[in-house]
């Protein structure tokens, strides 16, 4: 929509704004040499329709389309051009002078302004040292953030007024802005978790975690060992205390660098699911017992590292190596042949459906635990394992089965 044919053009109003405040919208549109009116005159050549019209104005509404001759605006199309017409640096000006924290509330509530502007106002706006939710005022701010942003708001309206919104929406978020505007709310000193996940979150911008790193905090500090986007400015400065360094070799997405800067905590480094093929051989080639066992348990394991694994034929590694979603299925056929191997062909992610079949019908309660936690357990056999009150509870927990429970749209089975 363009707003320069409305200039000094006097526009029939019906009803209210919604975006912004009666006050606010005849100043922005009073900025555009736009005026209105309420009642028809011969000036008239737009109408714009607002919300909560009353039966008049409906009327009214009515005849002037059936009589033809005058355009209609709608006011969602209107309020949007208006809001992207604001000079973002005039406004911002306007509202430090006059230290209006209505007229910003105001700007924060309406859905009109763009992102941009928005972070820009909650930078200005004041938590008067309160949480997110202790007045009325912070209430509307914090509301308007997570109707803002977070991922489909209309299916859970009540979560705009919990501090579980806002982390909620760190956890969803892929917006390196929005998490580094919420890095800066004053309330974050309330709601420890925040910063936890912040920490973590591989989207949180460098200058975020180097502002969370100079503070410090342990938990925090662990935390952001196990995000998987870290710049090696950060990671070699974590890496410098043992603690964090053992978190990093086992979590961090390894290059030839971290590789090397880790080297001495193989175990952890075994545990790490970035290993490619080569880090795996020079892993392997210490033929240390500790390293193999975990290198059998990791998801990242290569055919080739799994076939040298294999040649040990030592009965610990092995049961590992059954249990490890990328070992060929040939050995899990194989394996199937001898009852000891059951627990752990049952453990696998990667089992066949056939094999599953066989190791239910076997009836071992172990076994049968195992499938019942199992995501690649076929849904008919974990129906029947729920009717069994000793795996009613794994299976509930199953995140497969919960996923057909779900998809289906039934309740639980008693």
């Amino acid at each position: 929509m363009n707003l320069a044919p409305l200039n000094n053009q006097t526009i029939l109003f019906l009803g209210k704004p919604r975006a912004f405040s009666e006050e606010e919208f005849a100043a922005q549109i009073e900025a555009h040499n736009i005026s209105t009116t309420k009642e028809l005159d011969d000036r008239v050549i737009y109408v714009l329709e607002g919300r909560m019209m009353t039966p008049y104005e409906q009327n009214l509404s009515d005849e002037l389309y059936e009589k033809g001759g005058y355009t209609f605006l709608t006011i969602d199309d209107f309020e949007k051009t208006l809001a992207q017409e604001i000079d973002d640096d005039v406004l911002l000006m306007s509202l430090k002078l006059s230290n209006d924290k209505e007229r910003l509330k105001s700007f924060l509530q309406n859905s009109c302004v763009s992102n941009a502007l928005f972070f820009k106002l909650l930078q200005m706006y004041k938590w008067s040292g309160e949480d997110f939710f202790e007045n009325d005022d912070n209430r509307d701010v914090t509301a308007a953030l997570i109707g803002r942003f977070y991922e489909n708001i209309e299916r859970n309206h009540n979560v705009q007024y919990a501090t579980t919104g806002v982390i909620h929406l760190v956890s969803q978020t892929q917006n390196p802005e929005l998490l580094e505007a919420i890095s800066n709310l004053e309330p974050l000193k309330f709601h420890f978790k925040l910063s936890i996940l912040l920490a973590r979150h591989p989207q949180t911008p460098k200058k975020v975690l180097k502002r969370l790193l100079r503070k410090g905090e342990k938990h925090v500090l662990e935390a952001m060992c196990t995000n998987s986007a870290l710049d090696m400015s950060i990671i070699k400065e974590l890496a410098q205390e043992e603690l964090y360094a053992k978190i990093l070799a086992q979590k961090v997405k390894l290059t030839e660098e971290s590789f090397e800067l880790f080297k001495v905590f193989t175990k952890e480094l075994a545990q790490n699911e970035s290993l490619d093929e080569r880090m795996q051989r020079a892993l392997l080639a210490l033929a240390d017992s500790t390293v193999m066992n975990e290198l059998a348990q990791n998801a990242a394991l290569t055919q080739e590292s799994i076939e040298k694994l294999m040649q040990y034929d030592e009965s610990k590694l092995t049961q590992l190596l059954l249990e490890n979603p990328n070992i060929d299925e040939k050995y899990l056929r194989e394996a199937y042949t001898k009852s000891q191997n059951h627990l752990s062909l049952a453990k696998n992610p990667s089992l066949p459906e056939d094999l599953a079949t066989a190791l239910f019908d076997s009836a071992e309660g172990v076994v049968l635990e195992a499938l019942a936690r199992n995501e690649a357990t076929p849904v008919d056999i974990l129906y029947q394992l729920q009717l069994d009150s000793r795996f009613e509870r794994a299976v509930k927990t199953n995140a497969a089965f919960t996923k057909h429970i779900q998809s289906q749209n039934i309740g639980w089975l008693v």
